[in-house]
């Protein structure tokens, strides 16, 4: 959730036109009139992410699931998902060998 945090400190939201939602946080033992707004945003599960306008009626709903949810904005998504994908990538493989390295004419000298 850090991360998120992050991502919502630098960029502004208003200035988006496309806003990505994200529910964080379960429905169980919340308000209905919070669930029933989840409903209408399409937020059904957990770390499931929506992509809705950025209009005053969205954002009054978020305004009242903040807590439930997280907000970003296009880049802000773009960007997570391009730092996951970086992250879950395959790397080259380590390879060890375990034969003896042999000793080098200049430490003999020495």
């Amino acid at each position: 959730m850090n991360a998120f945090k992050a991502f919502k400190a630098q960029v502004p939201i208003a200035w988006s036109p496309n806003l990505y939602i994200t529910l964080v946080r379960g429905m169980p033992g919340t308000r209905k009139l919070h669930r029933r707004t989840l409903e209408a945003l399409r937020l059904s599960k957990c770390n499931r992410t929506v992509m809705r306008w950025n209009t005053p009626t969205v954002r009054g709903m978020l305004q009242q699931v903040k807590r439930l949810v997280v907000v970003e904005t296009e880049e802000m998504y773009k960007a997570r998902k391009e730092n996951k994908e970086k992250h879950q990538a395959l790397r080259p493989p380590l390879v060890v060998s375990h034969l003896p390295t042999p000793p080098t004419p200049a430490s003999e000298s020495t």
